[in-house]
C-alpha cells in the first residue's frame, strides 16, 4: 500500500505585530528654533559712498574773559585797618620786578599820605567799604554805655586798646572812646591815655562822619553829646 504524502501544515498566516505609536514630540522639539535674521550685506570698502560728505557746523568764536569786577571804584570811600578812612582816587598798573600789578591808590587826608594796595590782597589785608548805618548806629549805642576798665597794668591795656583801634571794627573802637572818657569830676587823663582816647575818638569820628555825610566837627559833637548823655 502506498505511502501517502504527510500533509504539511498550512501555512500559518503571519502574527500581526502591533505598531508602536511613534513617540509624542517633547516641548522642547515641538518649538521650531527661531529663524536667524538675515545678515544685511556688507559692503565693501572699496566701493566708494554716494552720499555727500556732511557739512561740518562752523566753530562758534571763544568769547572774551569777562573782566572781574573791582570791589572799588575811584572815589570810593574805604576804611583801612591801621590807617581809617581813606578814599580811592584811581586804580593803577605798575610794573615790579618784572611783573604787573594792578593797585588801589588810596589816599588819606588826615595823615596826609597815599597808600597802594595790590588788588588781589584787598580782602586779605583788611580794606573794606564803610560801615552801614546799623552798625554805626550800634556803635554810637555803646558810646552811652558804662565804662569797663579791667584792673590791669596800663601797658597791657594800652596795647589791648591799640589793638581794637587798628582792627578797624567801629564796635571796637567805639568801647575805647568810651572806656578812656573822662565826666566832669573824674580823675585826669594821662598822657598816654589822651592821646588813645583821641586816636579812637578821631578814627571813629571819620567813619560817621563818611557814613551820615557830615564834616568831621559835627560828628565829634554828636559823640560827645553821646558821652555826657551817658
Amino acid at each position: 500500500m502506498a505511502k501517502t504524502a504527510a500533509k504539511k501544515p498550512a501555512n500559518k498566516p503571519a502574527k500581526k505585530t502591533a505598531k508602536k505609536p511613534a513617540p509624542k514630540p517633547t516641548k522642547a522639539a515641538a518649538k521650531k528654533p527661531a529663524k536667524a535674521p538675515a545678515k544685511k550685506p556688507v559692503k565693501s570698502t572699496a566701493q566708494k559712498s554716494t552720499k555727500a560728505p556732511a557739512k561740518t557746523a562752523p566753530k562758534a568764536r571763544a568769547k572774551p574773559a569777562a573782566k572781574k569786577k573791582l570791589l572799588f571804584k575811584p572815589g570810593d570811600f574805604v576804611v583801612y585797618p591801621t590807617h581809617g578812612v581813606g578814599k580811592v582816587t584811581s586804580v593803577e598798573i605798575q610794573e615790579i620786578v618784572g611783573h604787573k600789578l594792578k593797585l588801589f591808590v588810596i589816599s588819606f587826608e588826615t595823615e596826609r599820605m597815599t597808600l597802594r594796595v595790590p588788588v588781589s590782597k584787598a580782602t586779605t589785608s583788611g580794606l573794606r567799604k564803610l560801615s552801614s548805618c546799623k552798625m554805626m548806629d550800634i556803635a554810637m549805642e555803646k558810646l552811652k554805655g558804662r565804662a569797663r576798665v579791667k584792673r590791669t597794668m596800663w601797658s597791657r591795656r594800652a596795647q589791648e586798646y591799640e589793638a581794637k583801634i587798628n582792627s578797624g571794627d567801629p564796635l571796637a573802637i567805639a568801647e575805647v572812646v568810651r572806656d578812656l572818657h573822662r565826666k566832669a569830676g573824674q580823675p585826669d587823663q594821662s598822657f598816654s591815655e589822651r592821646q588813645i582816647f583821641e586816636s579812637a575818638r578821631d578814627r571813629l569820628a571819620h567813619e560817621l562822619a563818611a557814613v551820615d555825610r557830615i564834616d568831621l566837627e559835627a560828628a565829634t559833637e554828636k559823640m560827645e553829646e553821646l558821652l555826657k548823655a551817658a
